[in-house]
């Protein structure tokens, strides 16, 4: 008895023709409105632990110095801004230090860059997979962003030093980081979805995203403070959604007020691409096999 496959499977049905033959299996495509399916992702669980382990032992296999490259990263793009930035261009940084300034920009930025990355390149690094075998394809681009929070765990040991170096104490707002990293997360994955979509149908996005990244972070006060920007175009500003996140950041650890109207709209801004991103992925997700 053959097994017919309709594109894009998200439903299975089952029945038996007689007591003497097997039953027969229908994967069909959802009608209607996308939505996810989180009942499937969990059942699928184990497959995003595989996912992203393998993500994570790739990356750094056959390399001199492993989990070292996740601190390397950002540590030294920290010392090059200090050394022109904050020494030879005089860049503010509201009073403090400005290697843990710049740090507590670039540990969040380096997170949702290499999310990006890695998510918005993930369909087409897993085209075998894709083609052989049934599985919620929304598995692959979370694994992505899953992965790059094994690097930030790791880089976040060095910003924990220069504030002991610095001796400045973290404040009792610290608890925010983890829906701050949530939030982060959520940013990479609505752009991931989109991007890795995007790259199945146009090679083209695989090489225009490291430009498109950099761009991006000199538009997000990474290296600089938002008290830069005039208060009439904050809000403007906060419509970058790493814009309020990043500098609830530096308020949580800092101990300094939270600018709720910046992150409440940078916010909303994630939202948005996260419900954009899911959207193109779900409408293009039924020719991914046939293109990848």
């Amino acid at each position: 008895m053959s097994t017919a496959v309709a594109p894009a499977p998200t439903a299975v049905h089952s029945h038996a023709l007689d007591p003497e033959t097997p039953p027969l299996f229908v994967i069909a495509p959802t009608r209607g409105h996308a939505r996810v399916d989180w009942h499937e992702l969990w059942h699928y669980r184990d497959l995003l632990y595989f996912l992203t382990w393998r993500e994570i032992s790739i990356r750094y296999k056959q390399t001199v110095l492993g989990f070292l490259w996740a601190i390397v990263q950002p540590l030294m793009t920290m010392v090059v801004f200090t050394v022109f930035l904050g020494n030879l261009a005089k860049v503010p940084s509201d009073g403090v230090p400005y290697p843990i300034f710049s740090y507590l920009g670039l540990l969040p930025w380096t997170y949702f860059a290499n999310a990006v990355s890695r998510s918005g390149s993930s369909l087409v690094g897993n085209a075998n997979l894709l083609s052989k075998v049934y599985f919620p394809r929304l598995l692959i681009p979370i694994s992505g962003a899953v992965s790059a929070l094994v690097d930030f765990g790791i880089a976040f040991g060095i910003l924990l030093a220069l504030m002991a170096w610095y001796r400045v104490v973290p404040s009792f707002q610290s608890f925010l980081l983890v829906p701050l990293v949530v939030l982060t997360m959520l940013a990479a994955l609505g752009v991931g979805m989109w991007l890795s979509a995007l790259n199945v149908q146009y090679r083209d996005v695989q090489h225009a995203v490291p430009f498109l990244v950099q761009l991006w972070m000199f538009a997000t006060p990474v290296v600089y403070p938002a008290s830069v920007v005039s208060p009439k175009w904050r809000p403007l500003f906060a419509l970058n959604p790493m814009t309020g996140v990043i500098e609830a950041y530096r308020s949580s650890v800092l101990g300094r007020p939270i600018d709720w109207t910046s992150l409440g709209i940078s916010t909303s801004v994630i939202f948005l691409f996260l419900g954009i991103g899911f959207t193109v992925f779900r409408r293009m997700e039924r020719r991914f096999a046939d293109v990848v």
